[in-house]
């Protein structure tokens, strides 16, 4: 179903786009999550590991501190020894300073100390709390990170006597392998989910628009006209059930109405015919009567012109009679049309024979193109197009001269057979009675032309329609299938 029909989407991107988009949302939210909480736990890790290394120091420095009272004039002598040993101990470099952020010694040689004060601000924050400080930063020497843990040097008196710096050099992405690890795989299977999903919406909302078009179709050929609808065959168990079985509910409940209104409507046109019959029928009788009575009463067994008033009289009967029996034939011919004999045939050849006949030049066909085939009995379609064009040449107007415009047309599986004329027209509240079996707007005939017509034509599951207008002509349009 093309999309350009529907303003905006259509049903069945909305569902696809839809669907699409909760997958996708589910698929970031799945990913993400487990991103940052295995993130947060690397970084975790990261900070527990600087924490044990630095308490490992911190344990050495003040046990070397704590075998007697020591003061911050005495570091340089109670730890200028050990300070290699615990260094060595724990593979990192350490830096005692004064309180004031002066330095005092450490493992390696002053002259390869960079900091040999600490800022002001730093001092105060560690004098400040007894917590760790870590200031993280970046050391370009060794190309890597780098985390500068100061701490307070206590003696076995837990007063202040110095502060200890560590430099810790770390890469945070060591930590973050399993994360890494972890986005690697999970953008694979998010690329496999996201494929998936697509395919899944396309088909889902593929499915669900085929089926709604398949309903939409099937409830918009319903019509009074229609001789058979067709229930849905549906046989999952979800909401579309529910509408297959109410559709197939209304079906029946409509055939039941087309057959009360056919019977109807079929009891209704018969008791019309009735009266039309007894009509026609009852027209040529009183003519007959008044001729009896008054033969019957100028009767002269001694009158010479006896015989050629017989003879009058039995001519007069038989015309009568020939006419009783013409209504009766025709009404007859309307009650039973011939048995069908379809044949594949060529419209427009068959059009073209048919128009022939009349030998007018009047009358002139028109083709959309130059094969139409269709399936018919040739008796039925030389009697629509026979009665159609007798119906358009009795039409003529006085003002001009008449043309009658005979157009076949294809249209994929459809045909269409337009006869149009430029004679005197007909009314408007005159269009829904012309199909009618007793209605005529000639002085003569019975009316049964178009009725015939229109019947032959709803045989062959087709419709005709009419167009016209007062003083510039009428088209009549018949549509039926090709049944190829």
């Amino acid at each position: 179903m093309p999309i350009s029909k529907y303003k905006g989407y259509s049903l069945r991107n909305r569902v696809f786009f839809g669907f699409l988009l909760v997958c996708f949302l589910s698929v970031v939210a799945t990913s993400l999550v487990p991103y940052f909480v295995l993130r947060n736990n690397s970084l975790q890790q990261s900070n527990i590991d600087m924490q044990e290394k630095t308490n490992a120091v911190m344990t050495y420095l003040n046990y070397a501190v704590s075998r007697t009272l020591v003061e911050t004039k005495d570091l340089p002598q109670v730890l200028g020894n050990s300070i290699f040993e615990i260094a060595d101990i724990n593979k990192h470099d350490i830096v005692i300073y004064d309180l004031q952020g002066n330095y005092l010694l450490s493992n390696k040689d002053e002259s390869l100390i960079d900091q040999k004060t600490i800022p002001v601000n730093i001092v105060n924050k560690i004098l400040a709390t007894d917590a760790r400080v870590d200031i993280k930063g970046y050391d370009k020497s060794k190309d890597a990170e780098r985390t500068s843990s100061y701490l307070l040097l206590k003696n076995n008196e837990l007063a202040p006597i110095g502060i200890v710096y560590i430099p810790l050099y770390h890469n945070e992405s060591a930590y973050l392998d399993v994360l890494h690890q972890y986005v690697k795989y999970i953008l694979l299977v998010d690329i496999f989910l996201i494929l998936f999903s697509i395919w899944i919406s396309w088909v889902t909302s593929n499915s669900l628009a085929k089926n709604i078009t398949k309903f939409s179709d099937m409830i918009t050929r319903i019509t009074l006209f229609e001789n058979e609808m067709r229930p849905i065959r549906y046989y999952k168990n979800d909401e579309l059930n529910a509408l297959a079985r109410a559709y197939n509910r209304m079906i029946l409940q409509i055939q039941d109405q087309k057959e009360r209104l056919r019977f109807k409507a079929s009891e209704e046109a018969w008791r019309e015919m009735a009266k039309q019959v007894a009509h026609e029928v009852k027209n040529p009788l009183t003519p007959m009567k008044l001729t009896i009575q008054n033969f019957e009463r100028k009767f002269d067994p001694e009158d010479p012109n006896i015989r050629e008033r017989v003879k009058l009289m039995s001519k007069t009967m038989v015309d009568q009679i020939d006419l009783i029996a013409t209504v009766a034939s025709a009404f007859s011919e309307f009650a039973k049309l011939p048995e069908k004999n379809n044949e594949v045939i060529n419209l427009n050849t068959e059009v073209e024979d048919i128009l022939r006949v009349f030998n007018d030049d009047s009358i002139f066909m028109h083709s959309n193109k130059s094969n139409i085939m269709i399936n018919m009995d040739r008796i039925y379609l030389s009697r629509i197009i026979t009665n159609l064009v007798t119906n358009a040449k009795q039409a003529q107007s006085d003002e001009r001269k008449l043309i009658i415009n005979v157009d076949v047309e294809q249209h994929q599986r459809r045909v269409m057979i337009s006869v149009q004329d430029n004679g005197i027209g007909i009314p408007e509240n005159m269009y829904e009675r012309i199909f009618e079996p007793n209605f005529t707007s000639k002085n003569s005939g019975m009316g049964l032309g178009l009725s015939m017509v229109r019947k032959m034509i709803e045989d062959y599951k087709g419709e005709i329609t009419v167009r016209s207008e007062v003083g510039k002509g009428s088209t009549f349009t018949i549509t039926l299938p090709t049944n190829l």
